[in-house]
């Protein structure tokens, strides 16, 4: 098992990705009952695909494809990608495990560079942001993955590269009482205790006709 320890206290835990026990199992057998589940807009009968653009330890990521989701993972922190990897691993190893795992797919790389050639039905974005969480199991593993990541700067980039690599909708993690992402207001917000989603719905026609221009654009 790949593990990451802080540079900088080496008190603290070393984090890693399970997919099979712990918080994992709890979410796979209640993923139903999550808020992220109707902020993507799961349907039993409608397989979603879905870019987690900002994977970190892949987690929201496997709920959904506990769901029946197909989630292509991103992340861009090569250290990030080889835990999730690594996590991948094992869980298709596991019996317990082994479809959901197969339903998600890896991209190590720029999300913003990424999107330029990837589309889905559902983007979701959790960009960085200091947690009030008062668990210190929370605070401690926040602190060894912003001294891997640091601030998410270009999330707004991020953010505006996403609508347009959407088919449906553009889903954006937030503390509860954080500004909008880019002062944009979303169409509908799902509200939980701590956190919020942002869901940002895309027009289809509109769709279509951007992304024909953003790809043009883009094009070498």
């Amino acid at each position: 098992m790949k593990v990451l320890t802080s540079k900088n206290d080496p008190t603290l835990k070393p984090i890693y990705v399970d997919f099979v026990e712990g918080k994992a199992f709890y979410r796979r057998v209640f993923s139903g009952k999550e808020l992220i589940a109707k902020a993507v807009g799961f349907k039993k009968s409608v397989h979603l695909s879905v870019i987690d653009a900002t994977a970190g330890l892949g987690r929201d990521a496997f709920v959904l494809a506990s769901l029946g989701c197909h989630v292509t993972l991103m992340e861009r922190s090569k250290t990030l990608a080889a835990l999730l990897a690594d996590g991948l691993s094992r869980a298709k190893e596991n019996v317990s495990t082994e479809m959901i795992a197969n339903r998600m797919t890896l991209m190590s790389g720029d999300a913003k560079e990424l999107l330029l050639h990837q589309f889905a039905d559902v983007i979701y974005l959790d960009p960085m942001y200091p947690h009030q969480d008062k668990s210190a199991l929370v605070k401690k593993e926040m602190r060894i993955l912003r001294e891997i990541l640091g601030d998410d700067d270009d999330a707004e980039a991020l953010f505006n590269i996403a609508l347009k690599a959407a088919k449906k909708r553009v889903v954006v993690k937030r503390p509860k009482h954080a500004d909008f992402i880019s002062d944009k207001k979303p169409d509908i917000t799902f509200k939980g205790s701590s956190t919020r989603f942002d869901v940002y719905l895309i027009i289809s026609p509109a769709h279509n006709c951007s992304r024909k221009i953003f790809q043009g654009r883009h094009s070498i």
